[in-house]
């Protein structure tokens, strides 16, 4: 009985663990492409966010810049002028308080002053439809009723 000799016995042996390597090769960079482009995604979206942001708190800061605001009825700020705009806010009044000291400086004869308190609520609107709302208020300083 002739046996066959360990070289005959290894034929093929180093083809079928290379294609086992290279299937694990394959699996690792197509996993890798997936995590990079979901990565790349996110990245986008994070910054299409963060484009509706910045328009909502540049509106806060226009309607309040312009002080085209008052205590009879709501503002609507506009900075661009048309009402598809992709930033928008609007300026509410919402109470006064009067203000704790004597001041002579706000040349008012009593020397009462108040705060009138205002409500800001803008809108943004980033590129792929994202959107964001800030609400911020503020107050102004005036002469107090008699």
């Amino acid at each position: 009985m002739k046996y066959p000799t360990l070289q005959s016995r290894e034929t093929g042996a180093a083809l079928v663990v290379s294609l086992v390597l290279l299937l694990v090769l394959t699996v690792l960079g197509v996993s890798g492409m997936n995590t990079a482009t979901m990565e790349l995604r996110m990245a986008g979206n994070t910054q299409i966010q963060e484009d509706s942001f910045e328009m909502a708190e540049d509106a806060i800061d226009i309607g309040i810049a312009q002080r085209n605001f008052t205590t009879v009825a709501p503002t609507n700020v506009n900075p661009l002028g048309t009402p598809n705009a992709d930033r928008q806010a609007q300026i509410s009044f919402a109470t006064t308080t009067p203000v704790p000291d004597v001041a002579f400086s706000m040349g008012t004869s009593t020397g009462s002053v108040q705060a009138f308190h205002f409500d800001i609520v803008a809108v943004g609107q980033g590129s792929g439809g994202a959107t964001s709302t800030h609400t911020q208020s503020f107050y102004v300083v005036g002469p107090g009723g008699s």
